[in-house]
């Protein structure tokens, strides 16, 4: 079970940078001043799901996933 526990705190750790890197490379929530002349209704805007950013959010939402059910096992404490 040692081999096993290592293991995971190598991807534990793995994980924690890749979310890091992940999350800075992510656009600021502030629209700045062109949510006052409307810009933020462009086609970027409408279709943010299908674009890099939205790629960028839902592998953040997994990696978390995945570091949380990691981060779980290895405090269970059982090896």
């Amino acid at each position: 079970m040692t081999v096993l526990n290592t293991i995971l705190t190598i991807v534990f750790i793995i994980l924690s940078i890749v979310i890091t890197v992940i999350i800075l490379m992510q656009e600021g929530k502030s629209a700045g001043l062109g949510a006052i002349a409307g810009a933020a209704d462009t086609y970027w805007g409408k279709n943010k799901g299908r674009s890099m950013e939205g790629m960028l959010v839902k592998l953040t939402r997994i990696f978390v996933i995945l570091f949380l059910v990691i981060a779980m096992v290895l405090n269970l404490g059982i090896w």
